[in-house]
């Protein structure tokens, strides 16, 4: 009997940390597994909010080929049957002026805020958005998960979310509270969303 046949008219599209990972961590041999024999059937994608070079940190160098789609950041950066389709930029939509000002004002604000610890890249450009960490993006695993708990309590990144919304009202602008240790800005409708139109 000869192997089914892939049905091209269905997608399983899997979102990268909290689903095919744990938040920043390692695929599994298992969810390896699964996604091949998974793309025998079905095309398969993954989408994230990471950048590539994150995401095959994640899923492994070799994501691109392994699955049908792979939609980074996002799906602002997307890759079709290991070819780049299409990349989107904040800076183009929003203009240098105001994200000057967005950044400007989230490094004054950082600079108020008192933590047990912080460490570096507290602000990472992307093609689609900004990643903004009041600890930094170099931090520890386990001083992650120590930020983690304190904004549990502190609602550290809340806080900072509302007086953006505030501050830039108007602007077009998204956020979106994730992982652990940072939130996501980016023009509104470019959420994991987007890589479905």
């Amino acid at each position: 009997m000869s192997p089914p046949q892939t049905d091209t008219s269905t997608l399983c599209l899997f979102d990268v940390d909290g689903t095919l990972t744990a938040a920043r961590q390692k695929v599994t041999p298992q969810m390896q597994q699964f996604l091949t024999k998974l793309r025998q059937r079905v095309r398969v994608g993954v989408v994230g909010g990471s950048d590539l070079s994150k995401i095959k940190e994640q899923l492994g160098e070799d994501v691109i080929q392994q699955a049908d789609y792979v939609f980074a950041e996002n799906g602002l950066v997307a890759y079709r049957f290991g070819e780049l389709h299409s990349v989107q930029s904040i800076q183009a939509y929003l203009g240098e002026e105001i994200l000057q000002d967005f950044i400007n004002f989230c490094l004054n604000y950082m600079a108020k805020i008192k933590l047990p610890k912080k460490r570096g890249t507290f602000i990472e450009f992307r093609n689609g958005m900004l990643n903004v960490s009041p600890i930094g993006r170099s931090c520890s695993q386990q001083e992650r998960i120590e930020f983690f708990e304190l904004d549990k309590k502190e609602k550290i990144r809340e806080k900072f979310v509302a007086v953006l919304q505030e501050e830039f009202a108007g602007k077009g602008l998204a956020f979106s509270i994730g992982g652990q240790i940072s939130f996501d800005v980016f023009p509104e409708g470019w959420d994991k969303r987007y890589c479905l139109g």
